[in-house]
This record gives C-alpha cells, sequence and structure tokens, in this order.
C-alpha cells in the first residue's frame, strides 16, 4: 500500500483545517528608500481577510514585488484573525465607536436590507466579515490604515447579549429585559 508523499497530505490537512477565506485588498502604495545610488522602490499592501461567518484579520506587507507583498499581508491577516459576534448572522448587536491614531469609527446596526453603508476601507472590513446591514461613518483621518485599525478597534469592544450576561452573572432575558425596564421607569418619573 503506497502511501502519498509527506507534502501533498500536509496540503490536503491545511485545506480541511481552513475554511474558504474571504480576501479583499485595500491598497497598494509605491514606497521608496533611499540609498547612495538613488532610490529603490518597493510596495507596501494592505489585506483584510475574513470567513463570512463572525472572523476577521487585518495585514500590512512590504516586499519589492506586488504579489509578494500582497502575501505577507495576507499572512499577517490570517495569523490575527479576530471572533466578532453578530445578531442573526448579518449585523451588529449594539451601536459602537471606535479610534486608532487621528482614525475615528461610528458604526451601527442596521435593519434588514440595508445593506453595507461604509466607505472604502470600512467596507472591505464588513464585507469579508459577512456583515450584510450596518451603517458606518468614518471620522477624522481617511488614512486607510487608521481607518481600519479604528475599525478593529471597535469591534474587539462589540459584546453579545450572552456575553455580556455571562460576565454579569445573570440570565440573557434579563439583560435584555432591563433594557426596556429602565426606560420605562425613567418616563413614569419624568411623566
Amino acid at each position: 500500500m503506497a502511501r502519498a508523499p509527506r507534502e501533498d497530505r500536509r496540503s490536503r490537512e491545511r485545506d480541511n483545517e481552513e475554511p474558504e477565506l474571504i480576501e479583499k485588498l485595500v491598497g497598494i502604495n509605491r514606497v521608496a528608500k533611499v540609498v547612495k545610488g538613488g532610490r529603490r522602490f518597493g510596495f507596501a499592501a494592505i489585506v483584510v481577510v475574513g470567513d463570512g461567518k463572525g472572523r476577521v484579520g487585518h495585514g500590512h506587507g512590504k516586499a519589492r514585488e506586488v504579489p509578494e507583498a500582497i502575501r505577507k499581508a495576507t499572512e499577517q491577516a490570517k495569523c490575527g484573525m479576530v471572533r466578532v459576534p453578530l445578531r442573526e448572522g448579518r449585523t451588529l448587536h449594539h451601536d459602537i465607536a471606535g479610534h486608532y491614531g487621528a482614525g475615528r469609527v461610528i458604526m451601527r446596526s442596521a435593519e434588514p436590507g440595508t445593506g453595507i453603508i461604509a466607505g472604502g476601507p470600512m467596507r472591505a472590513v464588513f464585507e469579508a466579515l459577512g456583515v450584510q446591514d450596518v451603517v458606518a461613518k468614518s471620522l477624522g483621518t481617511q488614512n486607510p490604515h487608521n481607518m481600519i485599525k479604528a475599525t478593529f478597534a471597535g469591534l474587539k469592544n462589540c459584546a453579545s447579549p450572552r456575553m455580556a450576561a455571562q460576565r454579569r452573572g445573570l440570565k440573557v432575558a434579563e439583560v435584555l429585559g432591563r433594557r426596556g425596564e429602565g426606560t420605562a421607569s425613567q418616563e413614569q418619573a419624568n411623566g
């Protein structure tokens, strides 16, 4: 009984482990390094990778050739993936604000059929994440690096009702019910 070569087995095992990932190229910049003989040109790439089911990551890679820069960025993005809880698998659980450097972003959950209302790099993050309905706004910088990092800073703070209930030692119904009771009691006190 002949065994498959070692490399073939490893590649098949890797294919079984990794789900199909969505790769979005956000941008490529030509960068220059000034050396004694003149300038050396290279390329810097930003890539967002996600599985479309609540996991997403971003990466940055530099190389002398474009494909190599994209490959490096993709590898970094795969290593740094984070899980984001989604409501009904299509939108965020609550409104989120995130900031990084001069980049500030606001992300809001939306009704079914709204679509992804977000610009540039933020749209790539939501598409790779698997969000179908969201309204997002970027304030401050237009720099894609800072916009992506601000988006991730906000997404890392996103929590589902189940996570909030577990952290507080309550039941999910109590966490969701308290929000409605609090507004009703406030209206009675004001009214």
